[in-house]
């Protein structure tokens, strides 16, 4: 039996190439909404995001996440996005660990 492949998606912000379920998704909705999706699974175009606040930081000072979701996203969209983000990093990274914890049993 194959070992199955793992999906890798990339950080917008400090390129570092992940699984999926190690980074956080920030969707465009297709009624031109941006918002975190901790289920990867809302439709829209998606950007990643690794699960620390110095990378949404750095995305906030490049832009990144304008360039990914092709959208311009406002500052109070970008403050709004990093409230949520310090709120799910601590929810997100259990969780993270909590599946990892299960992959090596």
């Amino acid at each position: 039996m194959r070992p199955r492949k793992i999906p890798l998606r990339k950080c917008v912000a400090c390129q570092e190439m992940m699984s999926k379920k190690e980074l956080i998704r920030v969707v465009r909705t297709p009624d031109e909404e941006v918002l975190i999706d901790l289920t990867g699974k809302k439709a829209g175009r998606g950007a990643y995001l690794c699960g620390k606040v110095e990378c949404f930081k750095l995305a906030k000072k490049a832009k990144s996440l304008d360039r990914a979701l092709k959208q311009t996203v406002g500052e109070d969209i970008y403050d709004g996005l990093e409230r949520e983000f310090i709120k799910v990093q601590d929810t997100f990274i259990a969780s993270r660990d909590r599946n990892d914890d299960d992959d090596e049993a």
